[in-house]
């Protein structure tokens, strides 16, 4: 029975996962909102006839929040707060015959290429004269901007190919007028997303394109900032390197997932690579771009990681001096090659091990900014909070990296959105203070 009125043709999208969900996402929303339906994104409020929940299916902890998620509105759905409750993305892709057992009261499961029939059900049609247009998320000057779609690794820890099919480049030409699209509604920097950002264009160009690519976004008038999320380190396109390094609004930034530290752990989660080559290519890479900031993300208790495979990755994690780091611990993911494994490294243990590589990490980072003290930035500011302007420098992506905060006051104001240069005065292990200049 309802206990509400609820709006017609309003659709509230819930997301969940990572970067990439969320420009799904907007995609979606574009679509709907083009069909006549009243989007919000993550609504405040409960009256929407509709919920898409688009789901994350990635690790143990992103699963259960996706449930837990679609439990919550199918219960909104029994008590009369909402009329139709549909689940989309990975989760939907990897489990809808399971999902759909366990929760019937959803009324539509969809996987992650299932919009057009998502929207079919909802009565609307697919435009594809839309294709690239969206409903940002984000503030509006910065966007998340994925250039592929798919993987074709064969990692042995990843379900992503599972849930996201093999890897489909977007053409140059397309990803450009995409760009502009956005220069146009005020987006300054745009975050390069894709499973694998390096396999950009064996698909359909035979090669990899990521710097042809980069460049001709780099040539976008109104794009201030580009930076690459998601690189893989086997077979890196060292010509990315020489855009970085040539072409002023390519952030010397990249993400680079390197996963672990040695070579046994490495080789076993078949990387391609060893710790020896990924030493090298960072030395390159640091070599080429000596300013870049390199962000990557490891694993903890991958199965048959020992005492003296975690001392190699501290030792390696040391000595290498990231500029950015988080780390997971191993999820056993059914259908991966590693669910053959015995995942024997007790879950207290993995936490254990990474807390030890992210304290370890706080103190590098500490270190690194505390050099930063003295020096003027250029910064980009996302939002006000409490009595802080709150920022970013090239070097910094947001809601995971770094900030920077700018006391507000008569000497400091900035508009958000807006790009200011800042002198820092003093810092932590992960922000930085200072003032504009």
């Amino acid at each position: 029975m309802k206990t509400k009125t609820l709006k017609k043709n309003k659709v509230n999208v819930v997301t969940l996962g990572c970067s990439k969900n969320i420009f799904d996402s907007e995609v979606m929303m574009a679509q709907l909102k083009a069909n006549k339906f009243t989007v919000e994104h993550e609504a405040q409020q409960d009256d929407s006839e509709i919920v898409i929940i688009n789901t994350c299916g990635f690790i143990d902890n992103a699963k259960q929040e996706s449930i837990d998620t679609i439990i919550r509105y199918a219960d909104a759905k029994s008590e009369g707060l909402v009329e139709k409750v549909y689940v989309t993305g990975c989760l939907s892709e990897r489990y809808k015959e399971e999902l759909a057992t366990d929760i019937p009261e959803i009324d539509g499961y969809f996987g992650t290429r299932e919009l057009p029939r998502l929207l079919k059900t909802l009565k609307a049609d697919y435009k594809k004269e839309l294709v690239g247009e969206r409903l940002l998320t984000t503030p509006s000057h910065y966007a998340y901007f994925k250039i592929a779609e798919g993987c074709d690794r064969p990692c042995a820890f990843c379900a992503i190919p599972l849930m996201r099919g093999k890897h489909v480049s977007t053409p140059i030409d397309q990803l450009v007028d995409n760009a502009k699209s956005l220069a146009d509604q005020g987006v300054k920097e745009l975050m390069l997303i894709a499973q694998d950002l390096t396999y950009y264009g064996l698909d359909i160009y035979k090669k990899r394109n990521l710097a042809e690519l980069l460049d001709k976004l780099a040539d976008v008038n109104g794009i201030d900032w580009i930076r690459l999320h998601y690189a893989f380190p086997s077979g890196f396109p060292m010509d990315v390197l020489d855009v970085m390094k040539d072409r002023e609004n390519v952030c010397n930034y990249l993400d680079m997932p390197l996963q672990h530290g040695s070579t046994n752990m490495l080789k076993a989660m078949k990387r391609g690579i060893t710790r020896e080559k990924t030493e090298d290519l960072i030395s390159k890479i640091r070599e080429k771009v000596p300013n870049v900031a390199l962000r990557t993300t490891l694993i903890s208790g991958f199965p048959g990681e020992t005492d003296a495979d975690f001392q190699e990755m501290y030792d390696w994690v040391e000595k290498s001096r990231f500029e950015r780091l988080g780390i997971f611990t191993y999820s056993h993911e059914e259908n991966t090659s590693a669910y053959a494994l015995n995942d024997d490294v007790p879950a207290e243990l993995k936490q254990e091990r990474a807390d030890i590589i992210m304290d370890l990490q706080a103190g590098i980072s500490h270190e690194l900014n505390q050099a930063k003290i003295g020096k003027t930035f250029k910064v980009l500011f996302d939002k006000a909070e409490g009595d802080y302007f709150i920022g970013r420098t090239e070097y910094d992506s947001p809601e995971v990296d770094n900030e920077v905060l700018v006391k507000i006051n008569e000497a400091n104001h900035v508009r958000i959105g807006d790009f200011a240069n800042v002198k820092i005065n003093s810092a932590d292990h992960y922000d930085l203070y200072g003032n504009i200049v």
